[in-house]
Order: C-alpha cells, then structure tokens, then sequence
C-alpha cells in the first residue's frame, strides 16, 4: 500500500531541514524524493508499508524531541471536501465564555469549569449551564468588548479555509460556545457557515441562560453527519478538528480526525495530532504546498 509521511513544524521555528527529510526517508525506505511542501516547514515522504502506525513510530523516533509533527496516511484519498472545525482553542486562542468571564472578574472560577469540562472529567452541557449562570447580568455590550481587545484568530486559519473553499470543499465552523462569537469568527476567517449555542439576554444584560437544546458533543457529530448526507459525500472525505472532549464525537465520526493542541484524552483518540504546527498543518496533511495557499 501506498502511504505518506508528512513531517511539519511550525512556520516560526522551521525544523524540517533537508537532514530530517533524508534520514526519515532512508527509515522507510521511500524509492522517489520527498516533496517539500514549504521548506523548513513541511514534507512529503512517499513509501511503501502496510503498517502506518509502525512507520510512525519510525519517525517520531528519529525526530525525537524536535519540534516536528508527523502524520502518516494512505496517499490516495488525503484531500478533503469537507472541514468542520471547533472555534475556541482551535480556530481562535481564547475560550469565550473565560474571557466574558474576565469582564465580572470571574475568569479563574470560570477557567477551572471550563478546563475541566475540556478535559471530559465534568459534563459539557451542566458545566456550560452553571458557567452561564455565573454571567448573569453582564451588559450585552462586553461581547463587543471581548471580540475587540481579548479574541486573536489562531494563526493559519484563514488560509486553511481560504484554500480548501478555493479547492470545492465545505467549511463549517460548529462550537460549544456562542452565536455571538461565532458569527463575528466565521466572517473573519471565511467559513460557509457557523452554529453555536445561545446566550439569552433581556433589557442589555444576560440572564444567565443558554438557549436550547444546547450544541455539545453529540451535536457536533450530527452536524457532520448530516452535511456529508447534504453534500453527497463520504465520511472519508471530511476533516474534523478540534481540541477538547465535546469535539470526540466528531473528531472520531469524521473521515480524518485532528487533535489541534489538545486535551489528552482527544489527542489519544484522534487519527491525526498536531502538537506544533498552525493551523496550515493541516492543509500539509492534504498534500497542499506553500504555493497553492490562497492568502486573501
């Protein structure tokens, strides 16, 4: 069976130097050159194997501790057409509802919840109710506030759905979190659509209530499911990625699963783990070089 090795740093600490490429070549045996996707950044090794997961632990052998992702995969079938992905800690830094909390000096108490509910030890939805309930009152306009001065977009995102839309593919942004914040990322980043939950609101303030029924883990994956029916496609052909428990569902229904600087229970059950890489990672999984970024 065909498969392929994609080696991928960061493109801020390039790691992937032509020594790295030939010694993991010369381990698997490849019979033609690697491809370099960026250089410095990222490459292709084609080879001949039955057992990725042997050829993966190969690699990550004799990258040891640089800071290199590595992914193995049949080549046939690597390019996806649809992308559904988690905003918070995925798409953007920030986990929303930690920074609205900032906004009461609640953060710390809020962060915990929400560390831990990310880690699967509590359950999504209660969690995220009792979250919401400590925001009650808060002015409407802190969203505004938050989007403005606390969310930063996670580098390389725009270009990961700026070039799989140019290439034919779905792109739909599903979160945990809220409409407000999902609204105002899909626009910037360029997804062709978005869901969220719900926060409820009364006379400028919030009430301290999520709308339902409340988009948590099992939605995620029903979303996905319900796109690849609408677009005619094969599980094979979508891409999930996020980062905390409430994306497992998804992350393991999808055709190619990615753990993006996860949790360590979702990094365990994804096909796919980057733990170094931006977000342009994950077009490098697809076999997509520097030069068919689209930048706009």
């Amino acid at each position: 069976m065909s498969l392929v090795a994609t080696l991928v740093s960061t493109p801020t600490a390039p790691a992937v130097d032509a020594d790295l490429i030939d010694r993991s070549a010369d381990a698997l045996g490849a019979s033609e050159a690697a491809t370099v996707l960026m250089t410095g950044v990222a490459a292709d090794i084609v080879f001949d194997a039955t057992d990725a997961s042997a050829a993966e632990k190969t690699l990550r052998e004799i990258v040891g501790k640089a800071p290199v992702d590595v992914f193995v995969q049949p080549q046939a079938g690597r390019r996806k057409r649809l992308l559904i992905a988690d905003m918070d800690s995925t798409m953007i830094r920030q986990e929303c509802i930690d920074e609205l909390a900032a906004e009461l000096g609640l953060k710390d108490r809020i962060a915990e919840i929400t560390e831990r509910a990310m880690r699967g030890e509590i359950e999504f939805e209660p969690a995220l109710i009792e979250r919401v309930g400590l925001l009650e009152g808060l002015p409407v306009s802190a969203i505004d506030t938050v989007l403005s001065n606390r969310i930063q977009l996670m580098p390389g995102g725009r270009t990961l759905v700026q070039t799989m839309k140019a290439n034919g593919a779905y792109c739909a942004l599903v979160s945990g979190g809220f409409t407000h914040f999902t609204k105002a990322v899909a626009n910037m980043i360029g997804f062709d659509e978005h869901q969220a939950n719900t926060l409820l609101e009364r006379d400028g303030r919030l009430t301290g209530k999520v709308g339902q029924p409340i988009l948590g883990r099992e939605a995620k994956r029903a979303r996905l499911e319900l796109l690849a029916a609408e677009k005619g496609l094969a599980f094979e052909d979508t891409l999930a990625v996020g980062d905390g428990a409430n994306d497992l569902s998804m992350i393991e229904r999808a055709g190619t699963g990615v753990a993006y600087r996860a949790k360590p229970a979702v990094a365990e059950a994804a096909d796919i783990r980057i733990h170094h890489g931006d977000l342009t990672a994950l077009l490098y999984l697809q076999g997509y070089a520097e030069r068919d970024f689209v930048l706009s």
